[in-house]
């Protein structure tokens, strides 16, 4: 029995075996930019591969098990089989979002930038709403994650965040959370109980290596230190090792305000910067997004992307793919999957209307 599955393991194999050979012949390496784009890609389809070739050889055991359990009329083994069927049908679904996930940045590291809007108080405190529900994703998903910036609300919630978060798969995953978030409540800060409606920002840039040409010049760059006004200890609150860099050709800004030491805040500033610069780079070849931070679709009505509805019933919809659910709590909870599922799944069918013949 032959398992067919929407990844075409032997194809690809004889792809990576290709490059490999390509990396082992002398010269590789006199030309640093193509070997670098090569080496990327052996790290992506090795990525891609290793899980499916694994799933195949448990598959064919199982099936093996199968066909000795009816030659010998052994009933003992059903129960545990139907369970291990179960946990390979998890993994294959699991498998099956990744692999819509084609780019070769969509397996990088992420940054997740999460910004009130309109709304003021309700808005800061949607925001931090909305961080402890990647939180809770990215723990449940294994990934690691730091927190490279923040800056709390006047009153409550906060005013702006920067998560990194650290995983195979992790940009590939969370692009599709960019966009406006919004949230209508019955506002706890209001002391009448009026229902309130709440904007945040959420968008997901790929953290870049150096297999990727990101050309910084130091004199397009302004670069301000000061105080960190996060919590922390007192050497943070106390010295001047928080670091803003602008690209002013740009007018992109990064902040880090994480580490102890300037110099550490600085590098992983610059990081942040070549992921924004990328994907602004990125937007201009695609025609779809000319700027990251000066043209963004404003912060309120008409814009968003995803309605969480508290009051007067409860319901989450994603205007983009038409999936909702009643059940709030558990998407507050970091159980978004059904949500980037559907994204994924929608955005490769349109990729591929688009690239069939009229």
């Amino acid at each position: 029995m032959k398992l067919t599955t929407i990844f075409d393991t032997d194809n690809k194999l004889k792809e990576l075996k290709t490059l490999e050979d390509a990396m082992a012949q002398q010269g590789f390496w006199n030309d640093q930019e193509s070997a670098n784009k090569t080496i990327t890609k052996i790290k992506f389809i090795r990525a891609q591969t290793e899980e499916w070739v694994g799933l195949k050889e448990k598959i064919s055991e199982i099936l093996k098990l199968i066909e000795i359990s009816h030659e010998e009329n052994d009933t003992s083994l059903q129960d545990e089989l139907s369970n291990e069927i179960d946990s390979l049908k998890k993994n294959y679904e699991s498998l099956e979002l990744k692999s819509l996930l084609s780019d070769k940045i969509d397996i990088n590291n992420c940054y997740l930038y999460i910004h009130p809007g309109a709304g003021g108080t309700e808005s800061c405190d949607w925001a931090s709403m909305l961080m402890r529900m990647y939180l809770r994703w990215a723990e449940e998903h294994k990934y690691d994650v730091s927190i490279i910036d923040l800056q709390d609300g006047d009153e409550a919630g906060i005013d702006r965040v920067t998560l990194y978060i650290k995983g195979p798969y992790a940009y590939g995953y969370l692009k599709g959370e960019s966009g406006v978030h919004r949230l209508v409540r019955i506002s706890p800060f209001d002391a009448n109980k009026r229902r309130h409606t709440s904007f945040a920002s959420v968008y997901a840039y790929p953290e870049i290596d150096d297999s990727i040409s990101i050309d910084i010049k130091e004199p397009d760059l302004r670069i301000d230190t000061y105080r960190s006004s996060g919590k922390g200890g007192q050497h943070v609150n106390t010295t001047d090792s928080a670091v803003r860099i602008t690209h002013i050709p740009t007018g992109i800004v990064v902040t880090c305000q994480n580490e102890r030491s300037q110099h550490k805040n600085k590098a992983v500033a610059m990081k942040m910067l070549r992921s924004k610069l990328y994907q602004f780079e990125l937007g201009k070849k695609e025609k779809e997004i000319k700027e990251q931070e000066n043209q963004k679709k404003e912060i309120a009505w008409g814009s968003q992307i995803r309605s969480y509805v508290f009051h007067p019933y409860n319901l989450i919809k994603d205007h983009r793919t038409g999936i909702e659910t009643g059940n709030t709590g558990k998407v507050m909870d970091g159980d978004i999957d059904m949500f980037i599922d559907a994204y994924l799944k929608q955005s490769i069918a349109n990729s591929s209307k688009s690239k069939s013949p009229k």
